[in-house]
């Protein structure tokens, strides 16, 4: 059927009309399109153009140089060096296990380092972010990496700063040592500083690292970098360098620390040199030590075990960390209490017949045929034990705890090492609080004689007998500048205690080295105005009366001696333990008096500074540690 033209007619109008509507509600549309876009790009122009800025330009932080650890006369301690390391952008390698086994025969991987970097692609936040594989390589590694590039899709070689240890084992429980950043470091910090989250970035672990991290490690500075919608660096625009960390100088003397290393050899022992005029520590030693570069590149579970393993603990912070016994080094306290307790005089004799009754118990005197009538300068001369047990009972243990503590022990000494301990002075109160049980009289008497619970660090035994060799309050100091600024002297106020009394103590501790009866006799200095005064010890580590050489080593008794010189001037105060080396006076003594006389001398000591019968023996000695040392050098030189 034909439309009608009226019907036609109709139906275009009906068209034209819809047009019109759909043509105007487009032109409306636009319309608004046209006036939102106007508003966007003309009136919140400035806003979106800082806002796509933003989103373009990322600022990044660049990790500081770290301050660097000096001696007291300014010889490197620790520094910074260039290390070289090999990084791999893991979306650009194909094959990334692949990749990292081809780089594994280049710069010599092991498989633990392999599972290590593996693992670090494995964490990595984002593919398009580098990942470091191998740490401190080698120029002639980084070479091979450059030359075969092309078969390494995604690894590059990268420079920065890492910690460097160049006297390694010297310093190792002084300086400590750094390492990457673990949640156990971040926990510390309610709000860690950002620098923290730098991959691999390094903080201090222990030692003058860390309790002076916050110094030592700067301020971040800045680069700001064009990165693309997906966050990949496109350029770096600019950059802004960090502040280096303030620089420490210690009050260690490299030589000397470097002597007493040397000198103390394969003893499990330890050693502290006391300057006695601001308190500087002029030499701290734990022997054996261990190289704390190994911590800083990651040590191996191998050496790791070594370590842990060994009987001789290297480890350990010996001279603050470890306490023991003072045994008869602790006479002095006794005897000091007593003097301004009032209770004897310098010329008050005991009878010491080899044993001390006390009810139905028998304390034993060293010497079992006793010493006869004994004086305090005769009491100390010869360590008789007898006359310290009568003058504990005389005295009682609250002013002989009082006056150790007035002398430094029982609490820790305040210096930025790791684990310092307290040690420990008991006293009445101590054994109820902590035991539940009452003071005995035999505790008084074990106690005179530095036995019983009374514990000491090598560094507490230093202190203990600068105080006494000085009467003043003077506490250690380790760190002598920071950046330039010299730290207070730590010489101490007066102890209140009478001159007089010291002045009986010295005599008698000088006693002990230069009167042939004198136990330190053997190890006395002979050079005109470097006399010693000193004092040995002996901690029993069995309960139980046995011959040293009939146990095995770790159940010998430890050998102490402590002294200060010149007994007329001092200047200088040495504390030496040797770990399970029997008695002090054949062990421990020695060691004193050769350190002492380095410190004296500013090196080598002449050889009519000995006893004449002890100089070939101490020429070979001065010998072989002169040849030891060359080689150290040597060593050094050519891992340089």
């Amino acid at each position: 059927m034909k439309r009608t033209s009226k019907e036609t007619a109709q139906s275009a109008r009906r068209i034209t009309r819809r047009g019109l509507i759909l043509g105007g509600l487009q032109l409306g549309f636009a319309g608004v399109l046209a006036t939102r876009m106007r508003h966007m790009q003309v009136d919140q122009a400035d806003e979106f153009r800082l806002l796509a800025e933003e989103n373009r330009i990322n600022i990044r932080l660049l990790p500081p140089a770290r301050g660097r650890l000096f001696d007291r006369e300014g010889r490197i301690i620790a520094d910074n060096a260039p290390a070289y390391r090999i990084t791999l952008v893991p979306e650009d390698a194909d094959d990334v296990e692949a990749v990292i086994h081809r780089l594994a025969h280049l710069i010599e991987l092991d498989d633990d380092a392999i599972e290590r970097a593996l693992a670090e692609v494995r964490r990595s936040a984002a593919p398009f972010l580098p990942v470091t594989i191998a740490d401190r390589v080698s120029w002639e590694a980084v070479s091979r990496v450059a030359v075969n590039a092309p078969a390494l899709p995604g690894v590059a070689p990268e420079v920065g700063l890492s910690r460097i240890y160049p006297l390694r084992e010297l310093y190792a429980h002084v300086a400590g040592y750094v390492g990457p950043v673990s949640e156990r470091d971040l926990a510390r910090y309610e709000d860690p500083p950002p620098l923290l989250r730098i991959p691999r970035f390094q903080i201090g672990k222990v030692g003058i690292e860390l309790h002076h991290e916050e110094t030592l490690r700067g301020h971040a500075g800045t680069k700001r970098v064009e990165v693309n919608a997906t966050g990949r660096v496109m350029r770096e625009i600019d950059r802004r360098e960090g502040e280096a960390g303030g620089d420490m100088q210690l009050t260690v003397d490299n030589a000397l620390q470097e002597y007493v290393q040397a000198r103390l050899g394969e003893e499990s022992a330890s050693v502290v040199v006391m300057d006695l005029e601001h308190g500087d520590l002029l030499a701290i030693a734990s022997a054996p030590s261990y190289d704390p570069n190994k911590f800083v590149r990651g040590i191996s579970i191998a050496d790791y075990a070594l370590l842990r393993d060994n009987d001789h603990r290297p480890l350990a912070s010996k001279t603050v960390q470890d306490a023991y016994p003072p045994g008869s080094t602790f006479k002095m306290c006794t005897a000091l209490a007593a003097l301004e307790a009032g209770v004897i005089g310098p010329d008050d004799t005991v009878f010491c017949p080899g044993s001390y009754q006390v009810g139905t118990r028998t304390f034993r005197c060293w010497k079992r045929g006793g010493h006869g009538h004994m004086n305090l300068e005769a009491s100390m001369r010869e360590s008789c034990d007898v006359y310290y047990y009568d003058l504990a009972l005389k005295v009682g243990i609250e002013n002989i705890a009082a006056m150790a503590r007035k002398l430094g022990l029982g609490s820790a000494p305040d210096v930025p090492m790791s684990a310092v301990t307290d040690g420990l002075v008991p006293d009445i109160e101590w054994k109820q609080r902590v035991r539940n049980q009452g003071w005995r009289i035999g505790d008084t008497v074990n106690a005179s004689i530095g036995q019983g619970d009374i514990l000491t660090s090598p560094l507490q035994l230093a202190v203990m007998t600068a105080r006494i060799a000085t009467g003043r309050s003077i506490e250690p100091r380790l760190v002598r500048r920071i950046d330039g600024v010299e730290t207070p002297s730590r010489a101490g106020e007066d102890l209140g205690l009478n001159p007089q009394y010291l002045r009986w103590i010295w005599r008698s501790m000088h006693a002990v080295m230069n009167d042939r009866r004198g136990t330190g006799y053997g190890s006395r200095v002979e050079a005109e105005g470097m006399a010693m005064a000193g004092k040995s010890g002996t901690a029993q580590v069995l309960n139980r009366v046995v011959k040293n050489d009939e146990v095995p080593w770790e159940e010998r008794d430890h050998a102490l001696f402590v002294s200060f010189a010149p007994s007329d001037n001092p200047r200088i105060a040495v504390s030496v333990v040797v770990e399970h080396g029997g008695g002090g006076s054949a062990a421990a003594a020695p060691i004193a008096r050769d350190v002492t006389l380095q410190a004296l001398y500013g090196g080598k000591p002449p050889l009519d500074a000995y006893p004449s019968s002890q100089r070939t023996r101490i020429e070979a000695q001065q010998e072989r540690l002169e040849r030891e040392r060359r080689l150290r050098l040597a060593e050094e030189r050519s891992r340089a």
